[in-house]
């Protein structure tokens, strides 16, 4: 039985009691992996001086070293993420003033390449910390929270958005605050998607790790210990052995975090999903199972929960009946204009900006070219998000509606959407050189090679919380084939599907930087475009046509999720309700 009324007391009798083999079974695993994390975290902050040089030795004994560095900062860098994806996704769901400026910057946020962050960010990132490495490992960090926080974010914005109504009322009649909607309702409602789309973002980080760990700052590169910077020595040395080594380091270290940190959880959420009776298979993870044999585990679980459940109680609705059942007070109308004024206003600043820097700084014959480069990137992120399409939203609502399949392929999905495009350069080049093929063709599914997977990744989310009972019902009815995917399947991961796709079109642009200019030694293949252009001018040190491949990559991506994405997103929350 479960001891409801008093939830504190029952755990400090579970951690009362005489430990199981459960609990010991844990605790070697539990002391390993504080004793690994508490070694990594004391390296970050060793002393550290400008132009002292951190050796990466190719050696395969360092690697469980890089690789528990690299899990460390990107286990950071999404504990970052998921907080602000918290605050982001709330504020954008709830207030249409807010909405109306913070989407349009997160589109411009997720076209920024990688590379433009890190440029701001690590000179006051080692400012910040004069004397030591944790500087230049904050600028790592901050890059990685780049490569994953847009995506988390959108997610879940997305599923507040589609919260049923009647969700919404039964929490109107239970009178809870907007604190208490959130973590009662919301967040729970978003919960197996947003699980999704954090194992996407935790593949995001290893398909940007060598831009991470590999910096440049003040004429010095600074390889911190880590896989990305291993990999970057690898290519450098044209050692084969080297690269084989660091994807097998990869798959171990995906294998560990699925199966010690997200089975569980997606295990955990399942209970989350949004029907009445339970689906054919959930999902099954061993370590949950033996946290929920183990004395010690339930009863700090029991303890947090409790804790929980107190800060629920911060925000709640207070008053008299007559003032808690009456209904929210409408938004003054005045201030809508007056906003809507002020973000004209803005984009007219920036647009005047922009003009005045092409007219005096880089020229007007410039500027189009880096536009016609933009429309050549643009054709290539259309036509394989449409390809990638139709290859992975079958296969992705085959996998979402079949749990035990999901979790199968759920740590080979990780892998190869973590996979960074840079492993491939040697076969890549090798087969252009060998066959002789046209780079601007053969280089443009590297675009789509990391980021078509937000759109499995989303298809399969979305697919796992069709209602089972919307399921039983169709098969009552006797619709089969194309008509059952027609009006059960894709519409109900439509929305699932166009958050994938709008993430995965924003990452293809970025990724445009690592796909169009390939290097592998002395052999470089470049294709024309947005990014080889950005990558070239990078290399070149020329901060102002960096600063112009930037921006035209940000208003082709403002305009292409305006006008396209956006129209096609308002389409699947009307057939959401």
């Amino acid at each position: 039985m479960f001891e409801l009324r008093n939830p504190q007391a029952r755990g400090s009798r579970l951690l009362g009691k005489t430990p199981n083999r459960w609990d010991f079974a844990l605790l070697p695993l539990v002391l390993a992996v504080l004793l690994a994390l508490a070694f990594a975290a004391a390296q970050m902050a060793r002393p550290f001086a400008m132009g002292e040089t951190l050796d990466i030795s190719l050696s395969p004994a360092y690697l469980p070293y890089y690789l528990l560095r690299t899990i460390l900062r990107m286990f950071i860098a999404l504990a970052c993420s998921l907080l602000f994806s918290f605050v982001f996704a709330a504020i954008a769901a709830k207030y249409r003033a807010a909405e109306k400026a913070m989407i349009p910057i997160l589109d411009v946020l997720q076209s920024v390449p990688i590379l433009g962050f890190q440029a701001i960010a690590i000179a006051p990132f080692i400012a910040l910390f004069p004397g030591s490495l944790l500087g230049v490992e904050c600028a790592a960090i901050f890059a990685i929270f780049t490569s994953q926080a847009w995506n988390m974010a959108f997610s879940l914005y997305q599923s507040i958005r589609n919260v049923p109504d009647e969700l919404n009322e039964a929490a109107r009649v239970f009178r809870l605050s907007g604190w208490q909607r959130f973590w009662r309702l919301e967040l729970p409602f978003a919960m197996p998607g947003l699980l999704w789309n954090m194992m996407m973002s935790m593949s995001g980080g290893w398909f940007f790790l060598v831009a991470a760990e590999a910096i440049s700052v003040a004429n010095q590169d600074i390889k911190l210990p880590g896989i990305g910077s291993y990999i970057a020595v690898a290519i450098d040395a044209k050692d084969g052995w080297a690269i084989g080594y660091a994807i097998a380091a990869m798959l171990a270290g995906i294998l560990l975090y699925d199966q010690l940190f997200f089975r569980p959880l997606l295990a955990w959420a399942d209970k989350f999903r949004f029907e009445e009776s339970q689906g054919d298979t959930a999902q099954q993870s061993w370590l949950l199972d033996w946290m929920g044999r183990s004395h010690w585990m339930r009863g700090l679980s029991a303890h947090f929960w409790t804790l929980m459940r107190g800060a629920l109680g911060w925000f709640s609705v207070r008053g008299d009946a007559a003032e808690r059942d009456a209904p929210p007070a409408p938004v003054n109308p005045l201030w809508e204009p007056v906003w809507d004024v002020a973000i004209a206003l803005a984009a007219l600043a920036a647009l005047a900006w922009l003009v005045l820097f092409v007219h005096t700084v880089v020229g007007w014959g410039e500027a189009a070219h880096v536009a016609f480069l933009g429309l050549i990137t643009l054709a290539r992120v259309l036509l394989l998000i449409a390809l990638a399409s139709l290859v992975w939203v079958p296969v992705a609502v085959w996998i979402g509606l079949r749990p035990a399949y999901s979790q199968r392929v759920q740590a080979v999905a990780q892998f190869l959407a973590a996979f960074p495009v840079n492993l491939m350069f040697p076969l890549v080049v090798y087969l252009l050189v060998t066959w002789r093929l046209n780079p601007n063709i053969w280089l443009s599914p590297l675009m789509v090679f990391g980021t078509q997977w937000y759109i499995l990744f989303n298809v399969v989310a979305g697919a796992a919380t069709i209602p089972n009972e919307l399921r039983l019902a169709a098969d009552n009815l006797g619709v089969k084939g194309w008509l059952k995917w027609k009006r059960v399947y894709l519409p109900a991961v439509f929305p699932s599907y166009i958050t994938g796709a709008i993430t995965a079109s924003g990452g293809s642009w970025n990724a445009s930087i690592v796909a169009e200019y390939v290097t592998w030694g002395k052999t470089t293949l470049v294709a024309d475009g947005l990014g080889s252009y950005i990558k070239q001018m990078t290399d070149a040190g020329d901060f102002h046509r960096i600063a112009l491949g930037i921006g035209v990559m940000c208003i082709f991506v403002m305009f292409l999720n305006r006008f396209f994405w956006r129209k096609l997103y308002l389409l699947a929350e009307d057939r959401s309700r």
